[in-house]
């Protein structure tokens, strides 16, 4: 997806289509592969042994020509070995299990995550108040952001259209920086423990004791835990090794990278309230405590909210035990599963076309966005490898007389497109949506899915339950750290 700064009225948005190009005609390497094998076993026992020994090794090459081009469940099925061989590696080895030691104390500054996020590192910014995550192997530092903003589908047209060209400069400055390894937009739906509606009663409500006060008080408190919130943050991830010249100029280490970092954020929120985006502050350790508890167990989180000072340790805030399964995940409270936004509209969409999926009532779920900003040489050496190898197969395909389809032409049209913006003075950006859905229960965590599943068809998005990988998966969508899958 590129930036856009279009002005005027509100204009609609085009998505890049997802390339699915292969080395040869459209094949993907171990397509090409298992079909060579195929055809080295039929030619070779075609000359060795003629039309007999051409059918004895039918039982060889048939079933290669078979796992290669057959589909099951969106994927070749070659495709699905390395992630059939990952994932039968992590069960015997016991990897996708979890559980807390309680009477073994976690070194210093580390966090209490389950699987390869258990590396993760807390670095408290004396200057800032904020909590920033050091990721040792990816070589990043992350900090997040709590944003405040009004109903974006009850703004009229223009105004919409103003704010979308806002986050537009915002991400595009993302892009010309250089040194930002990844932003991630975390909107996610909570239990409601009703202390805003308490707080709004206590300061402007009327308790004389009568009939209408009496009931108004207890349809506030039947009312407020039973309801939901919403609550967005926005992680920005410095690249560590992009940044190291300028890490060393501040001094060097963590205070170095720190102080690189410092300067993003200034560049992001001034970038956030032009955009008119009302920033609640970098989130300190206690807060990032309390997101990491509730994302593993969701019925705590009216409590804490309720007892201020209760779960705000790093250290501890993580899950007691976590059970991961093919295609889902279970943890402290809840059992959880996490769907991948495989395909964006195809179709030309206003802004705002998400509305039926952030909006969607009575289910517990968190829409991660991750935006990996690429630089502008980068972006323009992708785009220039992207069109010679389009026009590479177009020409393949000429020659051995198959047809060019729509959909190569398409990816085509969307390149051009991309480096007539990058030629602009636009950004690049690769997007991935992730969306995690929580419930209490197996039954309800299926009648969950199916209910954005149904809610994303609306939004013209097509989306793919995860599976193999759903531990990592769910660090990656619940988490606002800026993780990777």
């Amino acid at each position: 997806m590129s930036s856009s700064r279009n002005h005027g009225q509100l204009g609609p948005v085009q998505f890049s289509r997802l390339t699915r190009r292969g080395i040869l005609l459209g094949l993907s390497l171990p397509q090409v592969i298992v079909l060579a094998l195929a055809v080295v076993t039929a030619i070779v026992a075609l000359y060795t042994a003629g039309a007999v020994g051409f059918a004895a090794a039918s039982p060889v090459w048939v079933p290669l020509i078979a796992v290669a081009w057959i589909p099951v469940g969106g994927r070749r099925v070659v495709e699905w070995a390395p992630i059939v061989t990952r994932w039968i590696l992590r069960t015997r080895a016991k990897q996708t299990r979890y559980r807390k030691q309680l009477m073994r104390p976690r070194p210093a500054g580390t966090l209490a995550l389950p699987g390869d996020a258990a590396a993760l590192r807390e670095w408290h910014d004396p200057e800032t108040d904020a909590a920033m995550i050091h990721d040792p192997h990816a070589q990043t530092l992350t900090v997040i952001l709590g944003v405040v903003h009004p109903a974006f589908v009850l703004l009229d047209p223009g105004e919409q259209q103003r704010r979308v060209n806002g986050w537009g400069r915002t991400l595009a400055a993302a892009c010309r920086s250089g040194r930002i390894a990844r932003i991630q937009v975390t909107e996610r739906t909570l239990p409601d423990a009703g202390t805003g509606l308490a707080e709004w009663w206590q300061q402007h409500g009327h308790d004389d004791g009568s009939w209408a006060a009496t009931t108004y008080r207890e349809l506030i408190d039947r009312a407020g835990p039973a309801g939901e919130r919403h609550a967005t943050t926005i992680s920005l991830a410095l690249d560590l090794r992009a940044a190291a010249r300028q890490i060393r100029a501040a001094g060097g280490r963590m205070l170095g990278a720190a102080a690189v970092l410092r300067q993003e954020m200034t560049t992001l929120t001034s970038a956030l309230r032009s955009a008119e985006l009302t920033v609640t502050g970098w989130l300190t350790p206690g807060e990032v405590a309390i997101i990491l508890r509730t994302a593993y167990d969701p019925a705590a989180g009216p409590a804490l909210e309720r007892h201020g000072a209760v779960g705000r340790d790093l250290a501890t805030a993580g899950p007691v035990a976590v059970t991961e399964t093919w295609d889902r995940l279970r943890s402290d409270s809840a059992h959880h599963a996490v769907l991948w936004i495989s395909e964006w509209p195809r179709s030309q969409v206003y802004p705002g076309f998400l509305a039926p999926l952030i909006l969607s009532g009575g289910v517990l779920r968190t829409v991660s966005l991750h935006y990996l900003p690429l630089r502008t040489d980068q972006a323009a050496r992708d785009l220039r490898r992207k069109k010679t190898e389009l026009l590479s197969d177009a020409t393949q395909r000429q020659k051995v007389g198959q047809v060019d389809d729509a959909q190569a032409s398409a990816e085509f049209q969307d390149v051009l497109q991309q480096e007539a913006e990058l030629t602009s003075g636009h950004g690049v950006l690769r997007t991935v949506g992730l969306i995690s859905v929580s419930a209490p229960t197996i039954g309800e965590l299926d009648a969950a899915v199916a209910q954005i599943e149904q809610a994303a068809i609306q939004t013209s998005c097509e989306t793919r339950r995860l599976v193999g990988q759903q531990a990592q998966a769910f660090t990656a969508a619940a988490l606002p750290l800026c993780r990777t899958i």
